[in-house]
């Protein structure tokens, strides 16, 4: 049997190589144009809230947990929601994540934003100088009154409540200072009252609860409040929460509250959706004096989508490669497991397609180059002087040539080599029959 030529025996590994080679560029290339970059940023930013807020003192304990997980968490504070929703949309801006209250915007207003859930309970705190009577409009007449600055939620929703109970911007006095600067004009005696949207974890909040001469106020008609607004909640602070000693307050107090969510835009980066997260589950999971533990996060009501990542966690948690991986390494590995999983889908059902594929075009090959050979055998064992000499000897010669040069996997070998040894035979009845027609013109 001749030996195939070596170019020939290495034709399959190469072909092999370049095709993988190949199929890798080509799974970069999609994976550049189409999925992104893998790797999450170093730095994103956060939108809070003004100082003695409660999304300031969340942020700060966001930034310490993005901190131990390699990643810059840089504070931008705001005035509240609106101003944090206002600077998500901005496609100028760096904002990237940010804490807003239910019922500040929605899908239609923000196309491209995307809420992990709700992480908070925020209250609407009211504390006033010392006692009020009478009616809301008769108690509010003629006082200074902070609901803070435009663009918080505080401002919005206090505004809509005064509507409710035909209180005019006329007879009272509005400020705009933040929950910070509220607690301290109050304490000086510089103002009446302070509205403030935050949660019982305020600076501002636990301090004007202890307070001399400052008095929270309830909502009696709190569930009416809840009837007229979808996005308003009720909820209790129990008597003596803030101190016992002193029993204050001195009586369970209804309040009006909404959830605070996490928003984000849409082309945030799936790792840092997963690393606020967890950021949440530890800094907002706790217990609270308005919820139980595991209350938060959660999905939440505002009225924008979750993103893909949000859904997946309250589903079924983190991705295991993110419960083991760093988080840039999870992110990449998150990002080629998209690419392999579909290529795998692709490649197994190759895997055992292939090798029944190539067997039937090599036994093809070898079975054509018999079906000539057969022809030249019948023509050669007719009776009497052969037709065409001259073609089935040329017809031979081209199967043969043609099986010297065929390359066939081990397994083929000896169908090869059988192929061959008739070709030989053929040949040499060729010869024979050659020599016997010769003989009686010589």
């Amino acid at each position: 049997m001749t030996a195939p030529p070596l170019s020939r025996s290495r034709r399959g590994p190469r072909l092999a190589l370049a095709i993988l080679v190949l199929a890798i560029l080509a799974a970069l290339a999609w994976m550049g144009l189409t999925v992104g970059n893998p790797i999450p940023p170093k730095t994103i930013t956060m939108a809070t809230g003004p100082e003695g807020s409660a999304y300031r003192e969340y942020g700060l304990r966001y930034q310490e947990f993005f901190k131990r997980a390699g990643v810059d968490l840089r504070l931008l504070p705001t005035a509240g929601g609106f101003e944090n929703v206002s600077r998500l949309r901005d496609s100028g801006s760096t904002v990237s994540v940010a804490f807003v209250e239910s019922g500040v915007t929605d899908r239609k207003e923000s196309p491209n934003l995307l809420s992990l859930g709700a992480v908070t309970v925020e209250p609407l705190w009211l504390f006033f100088r010392g006692p009020l009577r009478g009616t809301v409009a008769q108690r509010l007449a003629g006082k200074r009154i902070s609901i803070e600055a435009e663009g918080s939620g505080t401002r919005v929703l206090a505004r809509r409540l005064l509507e409710l109970n035909g209180v005019s911007d006329s007879s009272v006095t509005l400020l705009a200072l933040s929950p910070e600067q509220s607690a301290d004009a109050l304490l000086r005696g510089e103002i009446d009252g302070a509205v403030m949207l935050t949660s019982w974890q305020s600076p501002a909040v636990q301090k004007l609860l202890t307070a001399d001469g400052i008095e929270l106020q309830g909502y009696p008609r709190a569930d009416a409040y809840v009837a007229r607004a979808a996005i308003l909640d009720k909820v209790i602070l129990p008597e003596g929460v803030a101190d016992l000693a002193r029993n204050i307050p001195p009586a369970d107090v209804p309040l009006l509250a909404v959830e605070s969510n996490l928003l984000v835009r849409r082309d945030l980066h799936p790792a840092l959706q997963y690393l606020l997260l967890e950021a949440a589950s530890e800094i907002n999971g706790g217990r609270d004096v308005f919820h139980a533990a595991g209350r938060f996060p959660a999905p939440g009501t505002i009225d924008l989508p979750l993103s893909d990542q949000a859904r997946t966690w309250y589903k079924s948690g983190r991705p295991f490669v993110y419960r083991y991986l760093p988080i840039w390494l999870a992110g990449l590995a998150e990002k080629l497991l998209i690419l392999i999983i579909p290529l795998f889908a692709v490649i197994f059902p190759l895997v055992s397609v292939l090798p029944r594929l190539f067997q039937a075009i090599t036994e093809r090959r070898i079975f054509v180059m018999y079906r000539e050979l057969k022809v030249v055998e019948r023509a050669l064992e007719a009776e009497g002087p052969v037709a065409g000499f001259d073609r089935l000897a040329a017809a031979l010669a081209e199967v043969e040539r043609r099986a010297n040069h065929l390359w066939v996997p081990l397994g083929y070998s000896q169908r090869l080599f059988i192929l061959k040894s008739h070709i030989a035979l053929a040949r040499e009845h060729i010869d024979k029959r050659l020599k016997a027609e010769a003989e009686p013109r010589a």
